[in-house]
């Protein structure tokens, strides 16, 4: 049983989405940008899209979990501290040591990640929308946890292996508290995301396997 009912969920996006403005609008540019540096590989193409990853995860983190969603559900503080302790390791492990590379490979994991990456920022929103949920009353894309877990998916599947795996450990919990919430909320376009850490994460640790 959930602390809150769909419409205080609802209402938080609204308030949520209205205080930050244009702010998403910014987080979809990031996001456009991380996958065209997918393709287009600068110098520092890969700390760039590590660095990009690590924005949308603590700006959740704490805009959305600590200073909105915690006034409808307190284990939002928590929810906090997991998303700046993945956004700081993301710093840490893509920025900082420069451990990630991305890039378009062959392969089902590569098609996977591609997918997931086009659901969390195209087909997330139409879902919303069709079901009568449109903006501001919706999770918006870089700005709020369900799709930024779901793009974070993909573009850890489009990882060089190996990865490390301390790297899925927090994507794959909210993957199943998110999800799972969204079950019982009755919010479809989230159900993708339930799934999405069982499919990611034995496709990532399939290939660090085999690049062992």
């Amino acid at each position: 049983m959930l602390p809150f009912t769909q419409e205080q969920f609802l209402a938080v996006f609204v308030s949520y989405n209205r205080a930050i403005w244009p702010v998403q609008f910014g987080m979809y540019q990031l996001g456009g940008l991380a996958v065209a540096l997918l393709f287009w590989k600068p110098k520092g193409a890969d700390r760039m899209i590590a660095g990009i990853l690590a924005a949308m995860w603590l700006w959740t983190g704490i805009a959305y979990h600590a200073l909105f969603f915690s006034a409808i559900n307190k284990a939002a503080y928590l929810f906090a501290a997991l998303f700046v302790i993945q956004g700081g390791y993301l710093i840490y492990a893509g920025v900082y040591r420069g451990r990630i590379q991305f890039g378009v490979r062959s392969g089902s994991a590569s098609w996977v990640g591609i997918a997931l990456i086009a659901y969390a920022a195209i087909v997330y929103p139409i879902i919303s929308i069709a079901r009568g949920h449109p903006y501001p009353a919706m999770p918006v894309f870089g700005v709020t946890p369900c799709p930024v877990t779901i793009f974070t998916f993909g573009l850890l599947l489009l990882a060089a292996p190996p990865l490390s795996r301390w790297l899925l450990v927090i994507p794959f919990v909210w993957s199943l508290i998110g999800g799972s919430a969204a079950i019982l909320l009755n919010v479809p376009q989230d159900w993708l995301l339930l799934a999405s850490g069982f499919i990611a994460v034995p496709l990532i640790v399939f290939g660090n396997r085999r690049a062992a």
